[in-house]
């Protein structure tokens, strides 16, 4: 059985109509004969969506008990069992109820999948993963549920359910999404026009680029080279000279000018050496192009224009800015340039923009000539000047009679300007064919292939030496040309090579995007294995369809060690590549090893963290556990004695005693407990929306009744939070507070609505603390000043702050007017939020 598909509708924020249009999807399955269930949907109480689920075959849920109370998830097991071929799955990035089958519904899912059966399913564009810090910095809200981005980008189908803001207001307004109670909160906080709209922007382009991804992956599969104008890509061509900047300002206008342009600059590094790219420019340039939102691309090609096009048609780029040239008149007679070319090669698919700038026409740093090599249009023409320009040469002379000393210097010129166009092969056919004609018609005997003076014979074998020797000197030069050329580019690339590593670009995917970049490839993969006879892994992937499997497969092989190997799969590398090619083989070891080093150090940190943690446990074991216990001991001990007859008096105090110290090892196990929860990660706060005034006086049940003084408003808005998290969390603040103030001085309790958020203030008047050491107060088994031990383990900050941060909350310590501490504890008012999104049952949140 083949794996399941995964149908997306996305939506920008709640209420837009994505569960409306999974239902309608599934209406329309069903009357195509589908068998299609509802595994899990929540209307919300939205009249217009609980009517769509009428006709439609609705599984049972799944009940969980949690902290007293009854929850409903999507029981996997019972879609498994029943096996249909569509399963309704609302709400992605829910969180499952502790006890569930997954801590995360998108894990139910990849089950499903994984069964064969097909899901459509439901998400806002809030909930992704990688939007968490832009969505929390439009709207101030941060999301605690979320769907890791892959989970929906491996999607079959995405399709984005649209609404304008004000449209989605409207429903707002006329209580279509929340109860009306809630709307003027809503419109007023989370869905005023300006969040929207930026939500909307980002559901829009994150499409926008899923979309592109697809269509790159269509155009590699079918091997399509035209350019398709989907959208505005900009390609810049960068020399490494002073004009670049402006090119890069002047693409990044052009891609203002269009939604979702792109800009790429890139850098062909050439293989004749006739560019003067300073690399402290190009530095600047690539943080200049990075910084507008761009990206700089390294590139080598022999042949500038002809690079430059493929790397734009390659990446679907729809315009090239180019600089006007910078050579002088007189070097255009080696050739048109690469803008002209460029511009005359592009075709219609392609707009090329030539800029003007200040550097125009001052002149190159290095001779501009075609190439490092002998290009085929030298070549060509060296061919054309040795077999052609003997022949007319020798039709002039037939008209006048010069001598034969002047007659082989002309024959001589020619054979020098055949070496010099077209080197050794075509100066060498011009010496011989000119050798020819000069025995034919200017040697005694005329029109016979003899000589008849032997001075003649000396004469043309000095020509053919002449010939030779001009075109062996051309030949070495262009050699030498290239091969510090080859030498400049090589090293460049090494040099940018470096140069990433100093700038700490110590991704792998980067890096392998880069060889692919670098060398026009398809693919690359790094692949590796245990020993000599272990299949192959592997380690990092980029481009389309990668060679995971054999390295000796691939197109190009590069070993790294005895079980490394970068294999690159498109083309073909020349011999002269392989060098550089196995500088980034060598580069891509020292990433992968560098990034298993780094989560190697961060295991090991976090082992040593836990070891701390236990030292510290076993510490508090020792002492502070052993205190309270050995006053039970002895006063139970005590009052079983038969040698002592204790007075009522007596007896009272001990079992006085004993339950003090009871009470003291409750507490101290219950925070020892607390703590390793949240050390471990397992603290999953369930949030309901509660006022704290149910809350707080419960946990006042610790400290005399006499020693806290309350002051909480019954119009403060309701708070955000996990009641028993926030009980144990106050509880610990209070009774750090009375231990530490005065016997005559009370500890003050107050909450205060500020904005979008309710503080509250628990205020003691003792020694305070001074800055430097607020913070470590909170820092696990940390007691501050002369607190003795028998006082307490050191955990009660530490498991308060824990629980504040684990509900979305902050917790905070500042000096109290006059004298002493006060601890802040901020926390989320629901009148500001009104989609709760963490571990809260879907029946009871506001989401969509």
């Amino acid at each position: 059985m083949g794996r399941g598909k995964l149908r997306i509708y996305l939506g920008a924020a709640p209420g837009v109509g994505k569960t409306y249009a999974m239902l309608s999807e599934a209406h329309r399955r069903v009357e195509r004969g589908t068998d299609c269930v509802v595994a899990f949907v929540e209307h919300h109480n939205r009249p217009r969506t609980e009517v769509m689920l009428h006709g439609l075959e609705q599984l049972p849920r799944r009940e969980l008990e949690y902290r007293g109370s009854l929850f409903t998830e999507m029981d996997v097991d019972a879609v498994l069992g029943r096996a249909p071929a569509v399963a309704l799955v609302d709400e992605l990035a829910h969180t499952n109820i502790p006890g569930s089958r997954n801590a995360k519904r998108w894990q139910d899912v990849e089950e499903l999948l994984a069964a064969g059966i097909d899901v459509v399913s439901t998400v806002n564009i809030q909930h992704l993963e990688s939007l968490g810090d832009v969505v929390e910095s439009i709207t101030g809200v941060r999301q605690r549920e979320t769907v890791p981005d892959e989970v929906v980008r491996r999607a079959d189908q995405i399709e984005l359910v649209d609404m304008s803001p004000q449209a989605l207001r409207r429903r707002m307004a006329h209580g279509n999404i929340y109860k009306s109670d809630k709307v003027d909160a809503a419109l007023s906080n989370y869905f005023r026009p300006g969040n929207l709209t930026a939500l909307r922007e980002l559901a829009l382009l994150w499409v926008a680029d899923r979309v592109d991804e697809y269509l790159t992956e269509y155009r590699t599969d079918h091997r399509v080279s035209k350019i398709w104008g989907s959208r505005e890509r900009i390609v810049v061509g960068l020399t490494g000279g002073p004009e670049g900047r402006t090119l890069i300002r002047r693409a990044a206008r052009l891609a203002e000018k269009g939604a979702g342009g792109e800009v790429m600059a890139v850098y062909i590094a050439r293989s004749d050496g006739l560019t003067s790219a300073s690399p402290k420019e190009l530095a600047v340039q690539r943080t200049l192009v990075e910084d507008l939102g761009g990206t700089f691309h390294h590139v080598v090609g022999d042949d500038i224009p002809a690079s430059l096009l493929d790397f734009a048609r390659g990446v679907n780029a729809t315009q090239i800015v180019l600089g006007s040239s910078r050579r002088k008149t007189w070097q255009y007679m080696f050739g048109p340039g690469v803008g002209a070319t460029v511009a005359r090669e592009s075709g219609s698919d392609l707009d090329v923009h030539i800029v003007t700038h200040d550097e125009v026409a001052k002149g190159r740093g290095l001779p501009v000539a075609r190439g490092a090599r002998l290009g085929r249009s030298r070549i060509i023409w060296g061919w054309i000047v040795g077999v052609g320009g003997p022949v007319v040469l020798a039709l002039l002379l037939n008209t006048v009679d010069l001598g034969l000393a002047n007659d082989m210097l002309l024959f001589l010129t020619v054979t020098v300007a055949a070496a010099l166009l077209g080197g050794l092969y075509p100066a060498l056919a011009s010496a011989a064919f000119g050798s020819l004609l000069l025995n034919y018609y200017y040697t005694p005997p005329l029109h016979r292939l003899t000589i008849a003076d032997p001075k003649n014979i000396v004469a043309i074998a000095i020509f053919v030496g002449v010939a030779v020797s001009v075109a062996s000197v051309v030949d070495l030069a262009a050699r030498r040309t290239h091969q510090a050329a080859r030498l400049r580019a090589e090293s460049e690339i090494l040099s940018f090579l470096a140069g990433s590593v100093l700038r700490g670009e110590t991704s792998l995917e980067a890096l392998l995007e880069r060889v692919r970049e670098t060398f026009g490839m398809e693919s690359v993969a790094l692949l590796e294995r245990e020993s000599d006879v272990d299949p192959w892994t592997c380690a990092g992937s980029v481009g389309p369809r990668p060679l995971v499997e054999r390295p000796e497969d691939a197109d190009v092989d590069m070993p790294v060690g005895d079980h490394m190997a970068l294999a690159l799969s498109g083309r073909v590398l020349p011999a002269s590549d392989r060098r550089v090619l196995a500088a980034f083989a060598a580069q891509a070891a020292v990433v992968l090893d560098r990034q298993r080093l780094q989560h190697e150090a961060d295991q090991a940190k976090e082992l040593a963290e836990g070891n701390r943690i236990r030292t510290a446990l076993l510490a508090a074991v020792s002492h502070d556990l052993r205190t309270p216990l050995a006053g039970i001991k002895a006063a139970v001990s005590s009052l079983r004695s038969d040698d002592v007859a204790w007075s009522e008096e007596d007896q009272a105090e001990l079992l006085e005693g004993i339950e003090d110290g009871a009470d003291r090892l409750d507490h101290l196990v219950g925070n020892l407990l607390d703590m390793s929860r949240l050390q471990t990660g397992t603290v999953t706060p369930l949030i309901r929306e509660i006022d704290l005034d149910e809350v707080v006086p419960m946990a006042l049940g610790g400290v005399p009744e006499d020693s806290v003084e309350l002051e909480i408003p019954e119009s403060l808005p309701m708070v955000a939070v996990d009641a028993g998290l926030l009980e144990r969390a106050v509880a610990n603040l209070v009774e750090n507070a009375v231990k530490y103030s005065p016997a005559d001085e009370l500890v003050l309790v107050s909450a205060s609505a500020m904005a979008d958020r309710v503080e509250m203030r628990v205020v003691d008047r003792g020694p305070g603390v001074p800055d430097e050491a607020k913070d470590r107060i909170f820092a696990p088994f940390q007691r501050y000043g002369d607190a003795p031990r028998g006082t307490g383990v050191g955990l009660g900050l530490a498991v308060a702050r824990g629980f504040a941060e684990a509900m979305g909350g902050t917790l905070n310590a500042e000096d109290t007017p006059g004298g002493g501490l006060t601890m802040v504890l901020t926390l989320r008012a629901v009148d500001s939020r009104p989609d709760l999104t963490t571990a809260v049952p879907a029946a009871e949140r506001q989401a969509s």
